[in-house]
Order: C-alpha cells, then structure tokens, then sequence
C-alpha cells in the first residue's frame, strides 16, 4: 500500500516545533555560525515533552557488573482510557523526547505510552566499554514494563529501535499485542556488505564531521526532501561537541555501530508471530555502514521500502505501507498522516 502525504505545511511546522522545541534552528543562521550552549552526556539540560524518570538497572562493562538508570516516560491518556498501552522505542541518532507528536495523538485516542532511552543513549545513563547487545535492551525494556506492571504492549519501534524490537517481541511474543515496524534498520545482513568496524577510527572520524557534514549525511541517507526535520539534532550534536563529556559521549554512541553491523537480526524477523506494519517512506535510503562499503558493494544496498517489501511476506501476518515523497522521519516529515496510520492498525 502506498500513501501520498499530505503536504500543509503549517501544521507541519507546528508540529515540529511542539516535539523539539529545545532545539529550534535559527533559519537566518547556519549551526555553524551560533554560538551553541554546551550540553552533558546524558542531555540534563534537554527538556523532553513529559516528566522524565529513572529505573535502576545494572549493566557488564569488562566483565563487571555497573549500576546506572533507564530513563523513561510514562505518559497517562487524555480522553477515556482504552486500557491498552504503547511502547515507543527510538532510533540511534534520536532521544526519546522526538516522540512528542506521536505521544500526544496516541494519548489523546485513549493509549497509554511508554517512551524509554536505552542505556547510552538520550537521558539514560552511559557506561564505558559496554558492549551493546540488542537482547540486553530487550530485557532492560522488559524489567521497566514489568516495574510499571504493565503485561501487554503495543510497540512501535523507528530504525534502530527495530532490532531492539524484535528481540523484544520474540522473548515474550505472549506479551506482544501489535508491532510497528518504522522505517526499520536491520533488514539485511551488512557484515557481507561493509568491512569491521574500529571504534576509535570510528570515534575520531564522528569528532572531525562538522555540522555541515553530519547535516548533508543524514538528508542523504534518510532521503529527506529538506533538513528541517533533523536540524534539531544537528544542533543537538553541536551542543555536545561543544561540551566536556563529548568523548565520553561519542564512544559509548558508537557502540551501536559495532552491534548493529555485528548481531543482526534479519534472520529471525520472519519469526515475529504478532501483526506487523511496516510504515516506510519510498526515499528511505538508512543503510548503517554504506558509507565504508566497497563501490561495488555500495551498488547491493536496496531501500528501505524494497527490503520491507521483500521480507513481509515471510512474516506469519505483516504488510506494508509506503508514503510516497517520505524518509526516515517520517513522524516528522507528515505527523498527521504518520500518527493516523498507526491509529487505524491499532484499532483494527
């Protein structure tokens, strides 16, 4: 199925401002040219759109175990319950807070939303020399629903927060009700396609990319029509850069690089035994590690849509839905049509 997204630009707009509002670029000037505020590790000075909490939970760093904290929204409905709740799991390159938009139309239809960031990655805590493992998420998102005693969850997962997904749903499918696939990562295998990753030339080539660059990266793999949506986070990362802790930021970030590439998961996606929706933009073109490929290896990667097209059939119940003219945000790009595509899979 493909959807033409509407185009109001106002509302568009608006809706944007509403979800990242701490971030809002100056149209007048480029990142470059604003002298940016530094921001910590853990984005302490980032306002995200709800109260944000902590669970305690306890990671292996160089075989020892580490206390440190999930951070989490958990956000009531607005209108009269449905008793059903939403598990949002973001992408690499997001905090959770992106989901603003999205939160506010499922609660307003009566969901209950559960919003975490994994562990290094927007408000939850970071560790050194912590291998992420996708199985891990899975079970740290288990122990907080479980705290919050919550049995069963709706998911809808962007990008990365697909693999987390999966693993998640295939641990206890019991507890699964219906899963968003957004704009998936993982839907191939990229260690045939793309060489090792070193994490400190992975770490030294983040340092050097420029706002500029880093602006330019994600429009062209994202295939977005136009950076509006992601300036925000490339002021975001500016901020960082500008900070102290941006070491220590950087190589606990590109530690998902190494497991993305290293565990996939397309393997096991045709064992998700729940009914899924695939919501991919036809311009999508996210393939992590593309950039190191051979030329020739380069020429293999496929969209995001034909992979998704190629893959849901091997799914015990899945389809697709392709917005024509959309990326890799594309609950930015067109929040309304995006969050009434996820409404109407819910209620079916």
């Amino acid at each position: 199925m493909r959807y033409r997204g509407s185009m109001k630009l106002p509302l568009f707009l608006c809706a944007l401002a509403l979800t990242c509002a701490p971030f809002a670029a100056s149209a007048q000037a480029p990142t470059e040219a604003v002298r940016l505020a530094p921001m910590d590790a853990t984005l302490k000075a980032y306002a995200y759109p709800h109260e944000v909490r902590f669970l305690p939970v306890v990671v292996e760093a160089k075989g020892k175990r580490v206390q440190t904290k999930l951070a989490y929204m958990d956000v009531a409905p607005t209108s009269l319950a449905n008793g059903r709740t939403v598990l949002l799991l973001h992408g690499r390159n997001f905090p959770a807070g992106y989901w603003g938009g999205t939160i506010k139309a499922l609660t307003a239809a009566g969901y209950r939303v559960i919003a975490p960031d994994q562990i290094n990655f927007g408000k939850s805590g970071r560790v050194d020399d912590m291998a992420v493992r996708f199985d891990v998420m899975a079970d740290h998102t288990w122990a907080l629903l479980d705290h919050l005693k919550i049995e069963k969850v709706d998911v809808v997962a962007h990008s990365m927060g697909n693999v987390a997904g999966t693993r998640l749903v295939l641990a206890h499918p019991e507890r699964a009700g219906r899963l968003v696939m957004y704009a998936p990562i993982g839907l191939q295998d990229y260690r045939p396609l793309t060489p090792p990753i070193d994490p400190e030339a992975l770490v030294r080539a983040e340092s050097a990319k420029g706002a500029e660059a880093y602006r330019k990266e994600l429009v062209g793999s994202y295939g977005l029509a136009s950076p509006v949506v992601i300036e925000p986070f490339v002021t975001l990362r500016e901020q960082l850069k500008a900070g102290d802790e941006w070491p220590f930021y950087v190589r606990t970030f590109n530690a998902s690089a190494v497991a993305i590439r290293d565990l996939p998961v397309v393997q096991d996606i045709p064992r998700i035994p729940v009914k899924t929706l695939f919501l991919v933009g036809s311009t999508d073109r996210a393939a992590p590690g593309k950039a190191q490929a051979s030329e020739a290896d380069k020429a293999k990667f496929k969209t995001v849509a034909e992979l998704a097209a190629e893959i849901a059939p091997t799914l015990p119940d899945a389809r697709v839905r392709v917005f024509d003219g959309r990326g890799h945000l594309i609950h930015l790009e067109d929040p309304e049509a995006f969050n009434q595509a996820v409404l109407d899979f819910l209620a079916q």
